[in-house]
């Protein structure tokens, strides 16, 4: 029997990569109350720590998560059933307000809440076993962490309502197609390794400028363009105090690297 503890596996490497997996291979991964919980107090923690990215995958073989946990469903009422939306939309929500870049590694089955928990990362990874969909019309029910909200604002309108509307799975190659997959790798180890070598990648920038730009993105998203454009002025006047911005301006003045601190700094 797998324990609170257990059911997400923590791991952070000496780049400072944290790697989160959820831990129930045997039940392909499903979302439950409890593994929500795990996964929200787990980001929770991370918040204030000094890191410098996040990996979230699935153990095993066959499912990054296939779906919420349809047994656990089953005698839910209605205030239970929004409490559990609302659980799932609080972790997604989470997620994107990390200052951090996020990575979704996804490894067989996306299904369901799987592919919402997703679509909370900054972007999405998988290996060419994916398979991808939001299948809660078939049980008489629709996304509720977020799926008829994100998928849209990721792939366009029209494709989102096809996929939702028809439940249908849709493989590696036609999610890359969709823009719904940033790269596709051909094994597990190679997907892990892939996204680590982004992290370590986007480590040689500045971490606090890219969380400034992060909530640019994520809070003038909704918004009339004349609305975006002043978030974006304001941020980026803001980062002129940072410690970050002087010192790259200065390197690049200078011809030499930067040495980010990754904070204001002042």
């Amino acid at each position: 029997m797998t324990t609170r503890s257990e059911l997400i596996l923590v791991e952070v490497d000496q780049h400072k990569i944290v790697t989160l997996t959820f831990n129930k291979p045997n039940s392909l991964n499903a979302l439950s109350v409890e593994v929500l919980s795990v996964l929200k107090s787990q980001l929770e923690s991370l918040k204030d720590q000094d890191i410098r990215g996040i990996i979230i995958t699935g153990a095993g073989e066959k499912a990054f998560v296939a779906g919420a946990d349809i047994k656990e469903m089953l005698d839910m009422s209605n205030q239970q059933a929004l409490d559990f939306s609302l659980l799932g939309q609080e972790v997604t929500v989470l997620m994107e307000s990390l200052k951090v870049p996020v990575i979704a590694c996804v490894n067989g089955f996306a299904l369901g809440g799987g592919l919402e928990l997703a679509l909370g990362a900054d972007f999405i990874y998988c290996s060419k076993n994916a398979v991808f969909g939001l299948p809660e019309v078939k049980l008489g029910l629709i996304p509720g962490f977020g799926g008829t909200q994100r998928l849209g604002r990721v792939i366009g309108r029209n494709i989102a309502r096809e996929l939702i509307y028809t439940g249908r799975n849709v493989s590696a190659d036609e999610a890359h197609k969709l823009g719904l997959v940033n790269e596709v790798f051909n094994s597990i180890e190679d997907l892990i390794a892939g996204g680590k070598k982004t992290l370590i990648k986007i480590q040689k920038n500045s971490i606090h400028a890219i969380g400034k730009a992060k909530s640019a993105t994520l809070d003038g998203i909704d918004l009339e363009l004349k609305d975006g454009l002043r978030i974006e002025r304001d941020i980026f006047s803001e980062l002129f105090d940072s410690f970050d911005a002087k010192e790259g301006t200065t390197a690049f003045a200078e011809k030499r690297a930067a040495n980010f601190q990754h904070m204001r700094g002042e």
